[in-house]
């Protein structure tokens, strides 16, 4: 609890962290001052309820906050300085310069103390959900003496309106996450202007009504924002602190305009405020040795809550299991046998290998959006949430992706999530971010193509491959068959950034499993030609095995014909040219029921979709738009011809 008599203690550490904040995006001229400035009282608070360990920033029981509101990253930065983070005075002077450690909205992995990138707005709201679903099933795998902390999640109105916070918030209540406490800084403003120009909604009856405690308090009263964080602590269900304050708290001329969201004050507003709260006008990045001191105070109480903790591990029979869930073995792994020559979908091979990773792997975890049996992705007798290893996230693509992200970066699990390719749409602002942060996130995607059939053109996926191969750090891999499923999965187990899964709905030949030192390299020989090839096959998923029948169609006619397989075609970017030529010899086309316009890096004729797809059985749709053997000796033919 907070001491009544020190309030003008606690005014003088907010007013000199507002104006640091006021101070960084001055210097930067670019930024955000006006929520930094706005929930400097609030900060001051936290700071006394917090649990972190700056010295052992990856402590796994430290509480974490997350700033929805990426925004307001000039708050971050001081507080990760006062706090005693890796970020320094000198660093806060850097804020949005080039190759600093302050750039404008926070990075996972760039800065320390970062807990996650939440770049849009309402991702970080959902992210805090997934730390809170993480730790809940962290005290129920382990105890709660090992995993006993909070999840702390600072947002705003922006963040409220998007539809993600919708999806998260309706899963925090329906688990009753108690360890969640979200703080609204419900300031009314937006970049527009006033927000009830474009949201006018009950937000306290919205989140009671999904089963959440609403507590409401003025944002700038010390008491008040103690009380209600205490009680929030307590809580036997998901808290949102309804805090009203007013944007840019402290400025003279700017205080509650939506001017002062998205560009710095100026040098003469700066100086006549601080004035006017008995600060230096004139001294700049100003901090108090007594502001400091009374800052340091968090890392201090979290130091010796850390060391009880180590003392109550050692101790605890949970240890073990502690060490192998932070540092998984993926040798241990007992992977599904598949006959070569039968038929099998891709979905239900890579149902089978997510089984047998849950088995031997005790971090890896996930669902899907309500299409489990579809996506098949149930974990055989593992348990729901939050005891067992099953997400069941409902119709809720969105919150998933980004829930995705936060149990990801916990450091305790693997996590997958599912829905149809088709939908993986809903995922992209997740999946971009959970790239940018390199966090393993396995996406599986299942209903790759036409091949999806009567479901028509709504459902059959066609410039999503494409899409998603653009994306940097993203590996998409589209295995042949069961046997290259489980390679792609040993390479993407190894690699130290997010991989999706696009799998078939049809049956597929069981074809030969490729080494993984072949897989590592997104493309290998599947069928090499009689004699020197004069066509080359590229393909991938379901088209390696149309590929072949029409390379063996070829070789009859005397054209020598090898076959590529390309499961990952990101991975085969990153080869070097001199492994590429050797794949890539005589004439190359390429084949993908897709759009397919990345083959033409490597290819000389893309056979692919050039509009949507058709409601049909699939086998009629491969036919129609091309995806037959004799299209695809025709083509041949043709080329050979041009090229003479």
């Amino acid at each position: 609890m907070l001491d009544k008599n020190e309030i003008q203690n606690y005014q003088e550490m907010a007013n000199q962290l507002r104006f640091l904040c006021a101070d960084m995006v001055q210097k930067a001229n670019s930024g955000h001052p006006g929520a930094p400035m706005g929930l400097a009282d609030i900060a001051v608070v936290l700071s006394y309820h917090l649990k972190i360990n700056p010295k052992i920033p990856q402590w796994i029981n430290r509480d974490r906050i997350v700033f929805s509101g990426g925004h307001a990253s000039a708050l971050v930065y001081s507080l990760l300085h006062l706090w005693g983070y890796e970020v320094s005075l000198e660093d806060l002077k850097q804020f949005r310069q080039f190759g600093s450690k302050t750039p404008g909205h926070p990075e996972y992995k760039h800065t320390q103390g970062i807990e996650i990138t939440t770049g849009p707005l309402g991702q970080g709201f959902a992210n805090a959900v997934g730390f809170a679903m993480a730790a809940k099933l962290a005290q129920y795998q382990l105890d709660n003496k090992i995993i006993s902390h909070k999840i702390y999640c600072l947002c705003g109105d922006g963040d409220l309106q998007e539809g993600i916070s919708y999806e998260a918030a309706s899963l925090a209540g329906l688990h009753q996450l108690n360890n969640l406490i979200v703080i609204y800084d419900s300031n009314n403003i937006t970049i527009e202007g006033d927000c009830q120009i474009a949201f006018k909604e009950n937000i306290k009856a919205r989140f009671e009504s999904q089963g959440w405690l609403v507590l409401e308090i003025d944002g700038h009263n010390f008491i008040q924002i103690d009380e209600a964080l205490t009680q929030a602590k307590n809580a036997s269900k998901p808290v949102l602190i309804l805090a009203k304050t007013t944007i840019a708290k402290g400025s003279l001329n700017l205080c509650g305009s939506h001017k002062s969201h998205g560009a710095p004050l100026g040098e003469e507003e700066i100086a006549q405020s601080k004035a006017a709260l008995g600060l230096n006008p004139q001294e700049k990045f100003y901090l108090s040795p007594s502001v400091k001191l009374r800052f340091q105070n968090t890392a201090e109480l979290g130091e010796l809550a850390f060391k009880q903790w180590e003392k109550d591990l050692a101790q605890s029979p949970k240890k073990a299991l502690l060490e192998k869930m932070q540092n998984p073995d993926f040798n241990t792994i007992t992977y599904p046998t598949f006959e070569v020559g039968k038929t099998l979908a891709t979905r239900s091979s890579n149902g089978q290998i997510l089984n047998a990773l849950a088995q031997s792997l005790e971090g890896f975890i996930g669902g899907s959006a309500d299409l489990a049996p579809s996506n098949n992705t149930e974990l055989k007798g593992m348990g729901d949430f939050p005891k067992g290893k099953n997400f069941h996230f409902g119709i809720r693509e969105h919150a998933m992706g980004a829930i995705c992200n936060a149990l990801a970066n916990y450091g305790l699990f693997i996590p997958f999530c599912a829905t149809f390719f088709v939908f993986s749409d809903y995922l992209s602002p997740s999946v971009r971010v959970a790239s940018l942060m390199k966090s393993k996130v396995f996406y599986i995607w299942t209903h790759d193509s036409i091949g999806v059939g009567e479901d028509g053109a709504t459902h059959q996926p066609i410039e999503q491959i494409s899409h998603f191969r653009a994306m940097p750090n993203l590996n998409v891999f589209r295995p042949a068959c069961a046997n290259e499923n489980i390679a792609c999965f040993q390479v993407a187990l190894e690699l130290q950034s997010p991989s999706a899964f696009v799998l078939s709905r049809q049956n597929l030949p069981i074809l030969s499993k490729p080494s993984k030192e072949e897989m590592k390299k997104g493309a290998y020989l599947k069928q090499a030609a009689s004699k020197t090839p004069k066509i080359t096959l590229l393909a991938s998923g379901s088209e390696v095995s149309l590929a072949l029948n029409s390379a063996n169609a070829l070789e009859q006619e005397g054209i020598p014909t090898q076959v590529v397989s390309v499961p990952c075609f990101d991975l085969f970017l990153l080869q070097p040219k001199s492994y590429q030529e050797t794949l890539l010899q005589g004439e190359v086309i390429a084949i993908e029921a897709s759009r397919g316009l990345e083959w033409y890096q490597f290819a000389k004729k893309v056979i692919a979709l050039s509009s949507f797809g058709a409601s049909g059985k699939g086998e009629i749709l491969f036919e129609h738009f091309g995806f037959s053997v004799p299209n695809i000796i025709k083509i041949a033919k043709e080329t050979l011809q041009c090229s003479c």
